[in-house]
């Protein structure tokens, strides 16, 4: 077997218990493992009893999206893995078009699915949609989905495409090209981790790409509820961190004078429009942790710009501005910028 299909898992039996058995079901030729990252209601007792089939890995901690990966896939020999979500319902031969198509291209590095939504299955799902881009303040959006307008399927994304980035939901990543990336930034826990991976792998001078026959569907939001000032803490954080490490020297500075007007602008909109005290804060506090980390990343920003051998997609607009100002809400807007 050449692929790896592995869930990371905390706390969500009824998920695993919901659709791990189409999983089963529609993919026969893969590894199936779930990586339990210390888990408190009984899941691993259950995938004891009723998936006998699926591999086991007992992570000792919950140590979040990026770290947990990275240590189950220690354990992983095949030569590709797909990052799977828990809360993911998969179709048939879902699998084999990402398979080949990473067998067909050796300079791609990662893919994705197109991920619709399970409540509405007519539609993208917010957290991957058509494939991941992100504009030229680091702003990430998808084919699809633009900040919170979600497009409907209308086969509209129906081609093969080189993509900034793909989803951590359902990602399907090259193996030695994630170990010699060093894997996911652990201390990022969660959020903007697959995006800051996919920018390592472009800038190495591998592809990342959106594979439309290959379909699954997304619940979304089974983690941290969009609601969650945490989510919001880790977003802007991982952001600015995904930012410094990778950015080119000569648009670092404009790029963060920008960003730092434009999240205190956003703090202030969360409070003074939407009375979002605890988004409001939790901007705040991530402007002051990325300040207080940034000094670790000076080491893995050189090697990174050092290193550099390619560049990834990147849309050369403001999506703030073309979204919130011109009104310009769907992908088709805004193509033409990404280069």
């Amino acid at each position: 077997m050449k692929t790896s299909v592995v869930i990371l898992n905390y706390n969500g039996k009824e998920m695993l218990k919901k659709y791990l058995p189409t999983l089963i079901q529609y993919t026969p030729n893969a590894e199936l493992w779930v990586a339990d990252n210390a888990s408190t209601d009984g899941s691993v007792e259950m995938l004891q009893t009723d998936f006998p089939q699926i591999k086991v890995i007992n992570l000792e901690q919950n140590y979040g999206f990026a770290q947990g990966y990275n240590y189950a896939l220690r354990k992983i020999s095949t030569e590709y893995a797909v990052l799977l979500n828990s809360d993911i319902e998969v179709t048939e031969d879902w699998l084999r078009p990402l398979e080949d198509f990473m067998e067909e291209h050796p300079d791609c590095a990662a893919c994705q699915p197109k991920i619709k939504s399970i409540k509405d299955r007519d539609k993208f799902e917010y957290a991957g949609a058509a494939g991941g881009f992100i504009d030229k303040y680091g702003y990430p959006f998808c084919r699809g989905r633009i900040f919170d307008t979600i497009e409907s399927d209308k086969g509209q994304y129906d081609d093969i495409c080189q993509i900034t980035w793909a989803s951590g939901a359902a990602m399907m990543v090259r193996m030695t090209d994630y170990r010699n990336e060093g894997g996911l930034d652990g201390n990022f826990f969660a959020h903007n981790e697959e995006i800051d991976l996919c920018w390592r792998l472009s800038l190495a001078g591998k592809t990342i790409f959106y594979i439309p026959n290959s379909t699954v569907y997304h619940v979304g939001g089974a983690t941290l509820n969009k609601e969650n000032p945490r989510k919001t803490f880790l977003n802007f954080r991982n952001n600015l961190l995904m930012l410094y490490k990778n950015l080119p020297k000569e648009r670092l500075h404009k790029v963060m004078i920008a960003r730092w007007f434009l999240d205190y602008l956003a703090a202030w909109q969360t409070l003074l429009l939407h009375g979002k005290y605890g988004d409001f804060k939790a901007i705040y506090k991530a402007r002051k942790a990325f300040k207080q980390m940034k000094n670790e990343y000076v080491g893995e920003r050189q090697r990174i710009q050092e290193n550099k051998k390619g560049s990834p997609m990147t849309a050369h607009c403001s999506i703030v501005y073309r979204y919130h100002i011109k009104g310009e809400r769907l992908f088709s807007d805004i193509r033409s910028t990404i280069r």
